[in-house]
């Protein structure tokens, strides 16, 4: 075979090998992520079985419903089914927003949590609140105040380029309807909380203070900043 032919035979096959290619990375599936500590490493915090439910439960049961809405999506938009994407999409921002929430609520808890921030991060905390107390108090106030379920957030403005806290009712994914980015999330759904705290959501989040992971927050504003 000369070099023209292998060539053109190789250019067949990536060819044919495409629409192969395509589908297999649409049925890609979205997946539980694992923690970085054990269940029971965040108490007196929050305690083992909470953590245990809330991640293998909860957070799974956002995963598998995200992949089977998204799945049925796909089938709606190749079959130019206008009406049933629009009939999924609730469940898309529900399932999906549950799935970015806890994603981030994770790596922003560590057994090593608490205290205060440092460097960039606290400087950003002082100029646009005042102090630290103070943005911990607002925040605390914002998270506590959500009605029903939700969460409450510390995000980065970007075109302001300043933190701002925000609450966001049920699963909605805070820069999918705020525009800001998130960079430390409180769950007060009552799965976050209620086996340990009953229905006293404040001494819950008062505690969980004690967890927060300052270091994976200040990643979170270098990496929003760029």
């Amino acid at each position: 075979m000369s070099m023209l032919s292998r060539v053109g035979h190789v250019r067949r096959c990536a060819a044919n090998l495409s629409p192969a290619l395509g589908a297999v990375a649409a049925r890609q599936k979205h997946t539980l992520p694992d923690l970085s500590y054990d269940y029971g490493a965040l108490e007196p915090h929050i305690n083992a079985e909470i953590m245990q439910l809330h991640h293998s439960k909860h957070h799974a049961t956002y995963v598998n419903n995200l992949n089977v809405t998204e799945e049925k999506y796909q089938e709606a938009l190749a079959k130019g089914d206008v009406t049933a994407q629009v009939s999924l999409q609730p469940a898309l921002r529900f399932n999906g927003g549950g799935h970015i929430n806890h994603t981030i609520f994770w790596t922003n808890l560590s057994p090593n949590g608490g205290g205060e921030p440092q460097g960039e991060l606290m400087e950003a905390i002082k100029r646009d609140f005042g102090s630290f107390q103070n943005m911990k108090d607002k925040m605390s106030a914002a998270t506590v105040a959500v009605q029903g379920s939700g969460w409450g957030w510390l995000g980065f403005d970007k075109e302001r380029a300043s933190l701002r806290i925000a609450a966001c009712p049920n699963q909605d994914p805070l820069q999918g309807t705020t525009g800001l980015i998130p960079l430390l999330g409180i769950d007060v759904w009552e799965h976050a909380y209620y086996l340990q705290y009953k229905n006293v959501r404040p001494d819950y989040v008062k505690a969980i203070w004690n967890a927060i992971n300052w270091e994976n927050v200040s990643e979170r504003l270098q990496s929003a900043k760029k």
